[in-house]
């Protein structure tokens, strides 16, 4: 089978419905593929050819290589200049990533940024928040064309269709990070400054330009310039693009369906509400008509999931969402303020959540625009055994598989920068063993990766619940025992349990359970054991309560 038809194969998995007799969670393909999200330059600098270490010029307000925070503690740092993480450092480590158990690597936004720091806002300082006076574009997220390939990425024989390429040689998918919402700081500025407030096509044409106005002062009706921003402030100073602007729609479908033809396999829509339900509508519908089931997640960072499970309807995005209901109580659950597994079973939604598609979902910890999460070795290895065994599409910040800059939040070490010598050392970490060892069980384990979820006890340091996948030829059931607390842990598992040979996925070895029986085991203290029964479902409380869970799944179709 060809790319093509393997191509044509996934999408049309992805919009099959259930047949009767199914039980399933989700037929998106990319949920057999756990996400590593690596902000690009401060993964590992692998070409010190393309840092563009003398941009900005003399002018140390302007330059942007290396602009450490001021105001850190003794022993602490944090930069908001480039470091040079570039897509050949990302390909040098592709192994490290694929062999950890992940299928698809989330990057950040690739497109052009400003050239200079920026001089307008507040005077970045330790800790601040929406400070950005001497920050540059190193995230991505300050866009000018989107056509375009940010100069601090590529290598000679390395632009974006080689990374993909790349990647894909190593068995991982490329999740493009886009914006659509704002573009770069466009105002507060002394002095007007390139590229800030400006957006440019695909030929280098200028189209729209802030020209250092407040958004009060713009002039839509008089400046064609302006036509592209709203009136009204948005985030910090960023320019505030106009969603009811037709051009904006046209520009933005085109910028990112020419990443799309370069080999991106799906999009993280950054800072979702900002655009009305309406705009996303039509940007994802015509996404789609030209790459069918393509997918699409969003970031609304609310803990709400009502109001963030309104982008996941089809009359709005249609879009899967990162899971920031069930992220507060992981962070809770197993960081330092602790709790019971009940806590995260109130947030998981499966049978009458708001959400379309819940299995869907993008289950994290922490990210770039949040506190890393506080916890300690042993609670990250329990955060992610259950991210790895539970419902949706664990999704790992770079750096977290080593504990990296744990607490710390953005101005105060969220971001620094990883490099080659702590990846190498990473394998020495209890958390990496840990995860890579949960995390290629889920690859390999296709009941953890699309299967429905059925509780049986989440309370306290005990979690034990069933993940089943009866579909397309495959029959597998999943008991999943988690442990968090300090001390071994024993299960005796006999609600829904079917009759057959059950074989421990990680301690080895098997358990034959008769009609009526029990499953007796003891869970290590922090850790997970997985039963695994190779069989069509015929317990009948357990096809009962899996009837209720495939109707709070609304896959596809």
């Amino acid at each position: 089978m060809n790319a093509e038809q393997e191509g044509a194969k996934a999408i049309a998995a992805s919009a099959a419905p259930p047949e009767a007799g199914d039980y399933v969670g989700t037929t998106e393909p990319l949920a057999a593929d756990a996400v590593y999200f690596v902000l690009t330059d401060r993964f590992v600098n692998g070409d010190p050819s393309n840092d563009q270490r003398e941009q900005g010029g003399t002018d140390p307000a302007l330059r942007t290589f290396d602009r450490p925070v001021p105001g850190a503690p003794a022993g602490r740092t944090d930069n908001v200049g480039y470091l040079g993480g570039d897509f050949k450092g990302l390909l040098d480590n592709a192994k490290y990533i694929r062999d950890m158990g992940f299928g698809a690597v989330w990057i950040t936004p690739i497109v052009d940024n400003p050239d200079e720091a920026f001089t307008g806002g507040d005077a970045v300082k330790w800790g601040g928040m929406f400070t950005d006076r001497g920050k540059t574009g190193f995230h991505g997220y300050w866009g000018v064309n989107f056509y375009k390939l940010d100069e601090h990425l590529p290598s000679s024989g390395l632009d974006f269709r080689a990374l993909t390429a790349g990647l894909k040689q190593h068995g991982l998918k490329t999740v493009l990070d886009i914006v659509s919402n704002h573009g770069s700081p466009a105002y507060t500025m002394p002095k007007d400054q390139p590229g800030y407030g400006e957006i440019y096509d695909q030929d280098g044409k200028l189209l729209a330009d802030h020209q250092n106005l407040h958004p009060s002062k713009l002039d839509p009706a008089g400046n064609p310039l302006h036509r592209w921003y709203n009136t009204r402030p948005g985030l910090a100073q960023l320019s505030d693009i106009n969603e009811n602007n037709p051009e904006v729609l046209e520009y933005f479908v085109g910028a990112y369906s020419q990443w799309i033809d370069q080999g991106a396999d799906a999009f993280r829509i950054d800072t979702i509400p900002w655009m009305p339900h309406s705009y996303w509508h039509a940007f994802t519908t015509r996404i789609r008509e030209k790459h069918p089931g393509f997918f699409m997640f969003g970031e609304a960072f609310n803990y709400d999931a009502a109001t963030i499970a309104a982008h996941t309807l089809p009359r709005n995005a249609g879009v899967s969402v990162l899971d920031f209901p069930l992220k507060e109580r992981v962070a809770e659950v197993f960081g330092r303020q602790g709790g019971g597994f009940e806590r995260i079973a109130e947030r998981l939604y499966l049978e009458d959540g708001p959400y379309e598609r819940p299995y869907e979902l993008m289950t994290f910890y922490d990210n770039h625009d949040m506190a890393r999460m506080d916890a300690t070795d042993e609670g990250f290895i329990d955060a992610n055994n259950f991210l790895f065994t539970a419902r949706g599409i664990p999704v790992i910040y770079y750096g977290s598989e080593t504990g990296f800059e744990r607490g710390t939040a953005e101005h105060a070490g969220n971001r620094n920068y990883f490099g080659q010598e702590r990846i190498n050392a990473a394998p020495k970490s209890a958390i990496h063993r840990s995860l890579k060892r949960i995390a290629n069980l889920r690859a390999t384990t296709p009941a953890l990766q699309r299967g429905l979820q059925v509780n049986v006890l989440m309370e306290g340091d005990r979690a034990a619940f069933y993940r089943v996948l009866q579909h397309e030829g495959t029959q597998q059931i999943a008991l999943v025992l988690l442990n968090k607390g300090a001390a071994p842990a024993a299960f005796e598992t006999s609600e829904m349990l079917q009759a057959g040979r059950w074989r421990a996925a990680i301690g080895g070895g098997a358990v034959d359970v008769a009609g009526g029986g029990a499953l007796q085991a003891t869970v290590p203290a922090h850790g997970v054991e997985v039963y695994l029964l190779d069989a069509a479902v015929t317990e009948p409380q357990l096809r009962m309560a899996l009837a209720r869970a495939q109707t709070g799944a609304r896959p596809r179709g």
